[in-house]
């Protein structure tokens, strides 16, 4: 044996290995370029103008057609699967999350988080471990923010429980705290190009949009996705890893599919801009079909020019239900896996 010679695998964090406050560095930055647009409009039908046309963004004042505010995220996201979430049971929530800046093709990214909340599960077994996750530019700007919580084993259960720290977060977003980015002017919207006529002034809270298509989720795109946004953790790419064989969806391939048929009713909600929550609410396997329906939660000015800012609840299922979301116990259906509250920009 060669000298010092152990083991040089990492077999990913547990439980017991988080301590509040400690600051997690994650490899290995990412440079994306127009190859992550294609490859994210092959994936999902994905119209967004905005995301769609240098010619149309520069009309709406930006320079060019940034990547999908979902790349961003799944860019980021995918970073932290081995440090925060390779051994997780489920990644449970998410809030505070904010697109500060544009992310161009050119940019490079790169990821760190800070764990701001331990709780150990009352089997013994497992622990909640909260996160807040920023993504950054090459030049050390945050292009987004964002908190989430997981269920991660322990890998012993006899390790003592952490001090109990559950960190206080805001349950929704306010317009002044989202970030419109910078040059953003909606004051000459084309409505024409942009695929439908709605502006903010047409949608009213409580409303409820059915976007009417769905899409059969395949294994190959899945793993094609899985693969692209690097995300390593086992219970999406092997199929051992679950006791019935079967690999996970990862939840943000479910996210941009119902985002991207959500296009059907709210084409003119170009750029997401704030998370407030999300529960992925039961599995999603190959073979289900999708559908997608939204609930108006708010709408509110911006200080942009004719940039206004609308609150959406964003439910995928696999029933075709649309409306329903829990039971009378406050459980949610089986048909239901996304229940995703955001905030989009849109011309007023």
């Amino acid at each position: 044996m060669m000298p010092g010679g152990g083991a040089k695998t990492d077999s990913g964090r547990f439980f017991e290995d988080y301590r509040v406050g400690e600051v997690l560095r994650h490899a290995v930055p990412r440079t994306v370029g127009g190859g992550e647009r294609a490859l994210y409009h092959a994936l999902y039908p994905a119209r967004h103008a905005i995301h769609s046309s240098d010619a149309f963004a520069q009309a709406c004042g930006l320079p060019a057609s940034p990547l999908d505010d979902l790349i961003g995220f799944h860019v980021v996201f995918g970073k932290t699967v081995p440090d925060v979430s390779l051994n997780a049971r489920a990644n449970l929530g998410y809030a505070e999350g904010r697109w500060l800046r544009p992310v161009w093709p050119g940019d490079t990214l790169r990821s760190e988080s800070e764990v701001i909340g331990l709780k150990q599960n009352s089997n013994g077994r497992t622990g909640v471990v909260w996160v807040r996750t920023r993504g950054l530019n090459q030049h050390g700007e945050t292009v987004i923010e964002y908190v989430r919580w997981v269920m991660v084993k322990k890998r012993d259960a006899e390790a003592p429980a952490p001090e109990t720290v559950v960190p206080d977060l805001k349950t929704a977003l306010e317009a002044g705290d989202l970030a419109v980015p910078e040059g953003l002017d909606f004051s000459n919207y084309d409505t024409d190009l942009a695929g439908e006529p709605h502006r903010l002034g047409d949608y009213a809270p409580g409303e409820v949009i059915d976007h009417v298509d769905g899409v059969t989720i395949e294994e190959a795109e899945h793993m094609m996705a899985t693969r692209l946004w690097q995300n390593t953790s086992k219970t999406h790419f092997d199929g051992t890893a679950r006791e019935d064989g079967k690999r996970l969806i990862y939840g943000g391939h479910v996210i941009s599919m119902a985002r991207a048929l959500s296009f059907n009713g709210l084409a003119n909600a170009q750029m997401i801009v704030g998370l407030n929550g999300g529960a992925h609410a039961n599995p999603c396997f190959a073979g289900e079909t999708l559908r997608a329906w939204s609930e108006v939660l708010d709408v509110a000015e911006t200080g942009a020019p004719g940039v206004g800012a609308i609150r959406l609840r964003l439910v995928a299922t696999t029933d075709g239900s649309v409306g329903t979301l829990k039971d009378a116990a406050g459980k949610y259906l089986p048909g239901v896996l996304l229940d995703l509250d955001y905030w989009a920009l849109m011309p007023v």
